[in-house]
């Protein structure tokens, strides 16, 4: 299939994607933001305008291959991996339809450390789900589960020679920790992508340019130094998930200077955004990574419902010009992103970028 760029001229990428409708078994309705229960922007429609655009740029549409649970225990505590599984039935059974909402969510939570791991699945749910922004639906653990395998089959198409690999994850996931979901996010999609790629590479680089900054990821690697990872994001004293990204967090034993944060502030544009790419890319070209996951966001869009930073469309397009210019193989993996109107466009012309570039 075929679609056209901007000039009108005809344009086709046979990049692998890969995708899974099991995110539509995902769907809560709401969450809790700021004291309110509010409409959730994460929602299927967001996989499914990107699934369309692919198709119509002639991407090479394929299902995630099926793994066992060993990839997302090399990131994930197996107590945690138990929780997601089994925590809407054991809810249910708890509470029943009179005493407890639609979803498992949290409503007490721990000064996390220390704090030891209880028993029920009321408090459960306030230890391993960060805030009122990761409620568990039905279906959110096999969702979360097929993102996970497509972040993780794009990783293994690059690895096995494709020069490039896009994985549409939905739900997200770079701000999920080892043993902890929030932010729309329950198993870190990007991470388990690198662990696979430096388990077999050595070490790999993971670029962030979602708006918020990926605290997940940036845990489960700050004490390593096999994995660079670099994050462009709006300041983290302002936008979610607040405690982390600032730019003084540099990594910690062997991962000592292998942590790049890069905040901006508010409704920053185009040259800025692009400025602090070039930062990034400096950083991970000093690495020399064999590979690259990009963890790929287009909540930064300047028409993005959160308001967060005012990148257009044709900034993605250039920053996806100069990602590719680096020459490496890449895993690209599905963040943020909640206009869903454009959300099309702005991939289309991230792909458009991306085949200049290379």
């Amino acid at each position: 299939m075929r679609g056209f760029g901007r000039l009108g001229r005809e344009t086709s990428f046979d990049m692998i994607t890969v995708y899974s409708d099991a995110h539509r078994r995902h769907a809560p309705e709401t969450i809790a933001i700021r004291g309110m229960i509010v409409g959730n922007l994460e929602l299927p429609a967001r996989a499914d305008a990107l699934v369309q655009a692919a198709r119509q740029a002639g991407c090479d549409i394929r299902p995630p291959d099926a793994h066992d649970d060993a990839p997302l225990l090399a990131v994930h505590s197996q107590d945690y991996i138990d929780f997601l599984a089994s925590a809407y039935d054991r809810w249910k059974e708890a509470f029943g339809e009179d005493r407890a909402g639609p979803y498992a969510c949290a409503h007490a939570s721990p000064t996390r450390y220390p704090a030891r791991v209880p028993a029920s699945i009321q408090a459960q749910v306030g230890y391993y789900l960060s805030g009122g922004s990761a409620p568990i639906d039905k279906g959110t653990w096999v969702a979360a589960r097929d993102a996970a395998h497509c972040a993780l089959t794009a990783a293994e198409h690059v690895l096995d020679g494709a020069g490039e690999a896009y994985a549409i994850c939905r739900p997200p996931g770079h701000h999920a920790y080892a043993d902890l979901a929030g932010g729309f996010c329950y198993l870190n999609n990007s991470a388990i992508a690198a662990q696979a790629m430096a388990a077999r590479e050595g070490r790999t680089a993971i670029l962030d340019i979602d708006v918020h900054h990926g605290n997940g990821t940036q845990d489960i690697f700050y004490d390593r130094g096999d994995v660079f990872f670099a994050s462009i994001h709006a300041d983290p004293n302002e936008v979610f998930p607040f405690y982390v990204g600032y730019a003084d967090e540099t990594g910690e034993g062997e991962g000592e200077g292998a942590n790049l944060n890069l905040p901006l502030p508010r409704r920053s544009g185009d040259d800025v955004f692009l400025d602090a790419l070039d930062t990034a890319l400096a950083g991970i070209a000093d690495f020399a990574p064999p590979s690259l996951v990009l963890s790929l966001g287009f909540d930064a869009y300047e028409n993005d419902p959160q308001q967060e930073m005012a990148v257009s469309t044709e900034g993605f397009r250039e920053a996806a010009r100069r990602i590719a210019a680096l020459r490496l193989p890449t895993a690209i993996i599905q963040e943020g992103g909640y206009c869903v109107d454009d959300l099309g466009k702005n991939l289309t012309a991230f792909l458009e970028g991306f085949d200049k570039g290379r």
